[in-house]
């Protein structure tokens, strides 16, 4: 049966269709009559039992706005997905949807806005030149890992001359930011190695040469999110005082160490020291080639052409919400807190997620795009086996699987 409905669309931007639709007088007509039945079996006006009361006094009652409030709610959603199905239009989120005329008697027009999934223009993938990356290992790399096997067995022995890089050092620490000191921020007795990433930069330059009892100063840019509200984007002061100093002994790397810290694989320093090398090397290749893809993916995206709508990536970042507020409480936080301690709204908060999220929705569009040119598709084990790998390595994604089970 041909639809009854006029629709004509039009081509928005930020992959979404505009329509404007209008419904025959009949149709509008036929709605009024069957809201009015609905309304009059449920009606209860005194003097008639419950459902008997005539149509006519029940639409008095109601009063015409009334009655035309239930009309519209009743029309349109059948009216949409009429004339959706009509011009074949998916849409990815809720149309909005504007009544420009319905009355009695009359023809009706609505419009309205309906979200699609976006096109896609691919870049010529076939053009795409990102080489890969050289894979070096040096004998400093191999004899770095092999300190750091052996530093859970290195004896720790406390020296009597100036911090080394590498030591542990004993300090007290005091902080201040305008001349005020920060309690929240002072230590005593804190254990510190004095290497990359134990502690900050300038510290560690302050405190190498130090002996016991001396203190040194560094002066430390805090980043305009430190946790500490008194020194976030402040320039502060940290003062160190050298109560000890230790050195990591780590034990000789002879035969039998070598045995023991490759579980009986090898007998020797040289036969360990290889396949120390040959680990080292498949593991520069394995990230080397991903870092490849990484860059193939990234020019491929780029010489891409999608316009992100923003229902997709309102639905993202309530999906990373989601997601956040899942891992807070199952470490007994609430969402609510942790924004507060970041300093940040919820708002502030999209605000700043927002570029990333549109981000990595391209990066998703494109290579789904290419996919399906490419007629690459996973087979039903393969899916299943990458479910299980994520499962395996992704507690959230584990718990959210077995609530689809």
């Amino acid at each position: 049966m041909p639809s009854l409905l006029s629709v004509t669309t039009e081509t928005l931007p930020k992959s979404q269709v505009g329509m404007t639709i209008e419904v025959p007088a009949e149709t509008v007509d036929a709605t009024y009559e069957k809201v009015l039945s609905r309304l009059a079996s449920k009606a209860k006006l005194e003097g008639f039992r419950p459902g008997r009361a005539p149509r006519a006094l029940v639409e008095a009652r109601l009063g015409p706005a009334a009655l035309r409030e239930e009309v519209v709610e009743t029309i349109v959603p059948e009216v949409i997905r009429e004339a959706l199905a009509e011009k074949s239009i998916s849409p990815i989120d809720n149309p909005d949807v504007e009544v420009l005329e319905l009355e009695r008697g009359r023809p009706a027009r609505l419009k309205a806005t309906v979200t699609v999934m976006p096109e896609v223009t691919l870049g010529d993938a076939t053009a795409l030149d990102v080489a890969t990356p050289s894979v070096e290992v040096t004998d400093e790399m191999i004899e770095r890992r092999l300190e750091d096997v052996r530093e859970p067995m290195a004896e720790i022995t406390p020296v009597d001359r100036e911090a080394r890089m590498g030591d542990i050092v004993v300090i007290d620490v005091e902080v201040e930011a305008d001349g005020v000191g920060v309690p929240s921020e002072s230590r005593q007795a804190m254990e510190a190695e004095l290497k990359e990433g134990v502690l900050l930069p300038e510290l560690i330059e302050a405190i190498k040469g130090a002996k016991v009892g001396e203190t040194r100063s560094a002066t430390v840019k805090f980043p305009d999110d430190y946790s500490e509200p008194l020194l976030a984007g402040k320039e502060g002061t940290i003062k160190a005082t050298i109560q000890g100093i230790k050195e990591k002994v780590l034990p000789a790397l002879d035969d039998v160490l070598a045995k023991q810290l490759s579980d009986g694989k090898h007998e020797t320093v040289e036969a360990y020291r290889s396949s120390v090398r040959e680990q080292l090397e498949e593991s520069a290749k394995s990230l080397a080639q991903m870092a490849r893809e990484q860059a193939l993916v990234k020019a491929l995206v780029d010489a891409s052409v999608v316009e992100v709508p923003d229902a997709l990536v309102e639905r993202e970042l309530a999906s990373h919400l989601d997601t956040l507020d899942r891992s807070l409480h199952r470490q007994g936080l609430r969402l609510d807190r942790y924004l507060e301690y970041l300093g940040k709204t919820p708002e502030q908060w999209i605000a700043e997620e927002r570029p990333e999220a549109e981000s990595r929705l391209k990066v998703d569009l494109v290579l789904d795009e290419f996919a399906k040119s490419q007629d690459i598709e996973p087979s039903d084990d393969e899916v299943t086996s990458f479910i299980e790998e994520q499962a395996a390595k992704d507690d959230e994604f584990k718990g959210r699987v077995d609530e689809l089970k």
